[in-house]
């Protein structure tokens, strides 16, 4: 349904504003107050990555008069693929930082706030408390809980997107109008469920696919024009070129939204979604080895049965010499081929899917199976130093 506007008229806009925005002042939807209102927003893109990139890029030509970027993070060349705000030159810089500079290149009449910080229970509410909506970008779970809570809290729409290889999806929650991210997503998944983009990929141009949409709707909220994504959650396949609604109702059990809100303040969002599972905590405790352990055990010829547990196209990118590809969904039908008279090493990237490897493990009786803390990544920054990572 149609929503008022979120954003007051700015009290006028200057001739160059005229001349710069003449294409959204001719559409009789938008026209001079529609941009005035634009003009008078205060956005915030938590995340100058592969949505905050495309966000922040169409905000801005969009004539947003202030917009907010929180991200602490830097550049890394593998960013590049997608994160178009920044360049080649940019890498090892902050990510904020280099954003800022884009921003100014593309409209250099809005004012840019920088909030080089993690976010966390601690900042949210006062960061937030300053901007009119907030555009999430994030990539994790926790930070996507703490900025749906933090919004129903200080009663803020925001506009969400999620983007996983080829698929995408963007909604907007404004738990005043409609339902909030718990509505549709009353618990996280279970650790190791859902790879992020550093473990399952992403086509960069989905980034853009999505990042675009969610300025879409910043606009219609902002404006008061159309009928914004309150209550409906658009899915992209990119595959099959097709987008579809679903609707989503506000749960009246909701934990921070609904009749009887049993979430009244921020909470701890790290335990809350967790990083791997309590059996995968229980499992690698005293059965966790570290890169230059596992490179010892080589050195000396210990007799171990080293396995990969991440996918086959990351095992073409690299691996560690000696080691047997089992990817995470074919290790319970593999578990005869597992050698029972000598130790098996578990790895994948981080050490997050091989954490929930070795618990399926130890349950199926593998008492001297360990995992390699790091995995992949820890090994080639002590091992080898001329491979990519990835």
């Amino acid at each position: 349904m149609p929503l008022p506007p979120l954003v007051a008229p700015a009290s006028e806009l200057t001739p160059n504003e005229v001349r710069r925005y003449s294409r959204h002042l001719i559409i009789p939807d938008v026209a001079m107050d529609g941009q005035k209102r634009l003009k008078n927003a205060k956005v915030l893109c938590v995340g100058a990555g592969g949505l905050g990139s495309p966000a922040l890029m169409y905000l801005a030509a969009a004539g947003v008069g202030t917009l907010g970027i929180i991200d602490f993070d830097v550049v890394d060349e593998s960013n590049l693929q997608r994160q178009v705000i920044h360049g080649q030159s940019d890498v090892g810089r902050p990510k904020a930082v280099s954003a800022k500079e884009s921003v100014a290149e593309i409209n250099p009449l809005v004012q840019v706030n920088l909030h080089e910080v993690r976010l966390d229970s601690s900042n949210v509410m006062e960061i937030f408390s300053g901007y009119d909506l907030i555009v999430d970008g994030t990539d994790n779970f926790a930070t996507r809980y703490l900025v749906n809570d933090a919004c129903v809290l200080l009663n803020k729409p925001y506009v969400w997107g999620s983007i996983y290889r080829f698929d995408g999806q963007a909604s907007v929650f404004w738990s005043e109008h409609g339902p909030c991210y718990r509505c549709l997503y009353p618990e996280p998944p279970p650790p190791g469920m859902v790879p992020s983009c550093a473990e399952g990929g992403v086509l960069g141009v989905l980034c853009a696919s999505i990042g675009s949409i969610q300025v879409n709707e910043a606009i219609k909220v902002l404006t008061g024009i159309g009928e914004p994504l309150v209550g409906r959650l658009m899915i992209y396949d990119a595959l099959e070129m097709t987008y579809r609604s679903v609707k989503v109702r506000k749960d009246p059990e909701c934990a921070i939204c609904g009749k009887n809100p049993t979430v009244t303040e921020l909470v701890d969002y790290e335990a809350f979604c967790g990083v791997v599972s309590d059996e995968a905590s229980e499992a690698t405790a005293g059965s966790t080895i570290t890169a230059g352990e596992l490179n010892a055990m080589k050195e000396r010829g210990d007799d171990i049965y080293l396995v990969d547990v991440r996918e086959p196209a990351e095992f073409e990118i690299v691996r560690i010499p000696g080691s047997v590809l089992i990817p995470p969904r074919e290790l319970p039908s593999r578990l005869s081929e597992l050698p029972q008279d000598k130790p098996v090493v578990l790895y994948c990237k981080t050490g997050v899917r091989s954490a929930e490897a070795l618990a399926l493990l130890k349950n199926a009786g593998f008492a001297d199976a360990t995992h390699v803390q790091g995995g992949v990544t820890a090994w080639q920054t002590q091992f080898l130093g001329d491979e990519p990572l990835y």
